[in-house]
């Protein structure tokens, strides 16, 4: 297995983590590029789902206030942040060993978009 990107808060990267389960077709894969067992990837998911059915609906905390609120909502801005630097990281990563593949004569590893 693969080491985990540093830098991620233990919750922020189960929430990630969690919310590319939801989105992935081979949990394999993406429990070895996340460094985490299959089990290990079912518990979170098992855990924020029942963390959601506890937590309102409601984007506002009751009794919160706005300073709260707001570095609530600018700690949620930098985790997504984190996120999306993480994502164009993987993406450059694919797309140079596809050029490698391309220049060598190989063929891809992920074929692209419409072909």
């Amino acid at each position: 297995m693969g080491k985990r990107a540093t830098g991620w808060r233990l919750e922020s990267f189960r929430a990630m983590a969690v919310e590319r389960l939801r989105r992935c077709m081979h949990i394999g894969r993406l429990c070895e590029e996340l460094g985490v067992s299959p089990s290990t990837l079912r518990k979170w998911r098992k855990q924020k789902e029942s963390r959601h059915e506890q937590e309102p609906a409601g984007a506002e905390r009751p009794g919160e206030t706005l300073d709260e609120q707001n570095r609530r909502l600018k700690q949620a801005l930098a985790e997504k942040v984190l996120e999306v630097d993480f994502l164009q990281g993987a993406l450059q990563q694919i797309e140079a060993r596809r050029r490698q593949n391309t220049a060598s004569g190989a063929r891809a590893s992920t074929p692209r978009s419409g072909e």
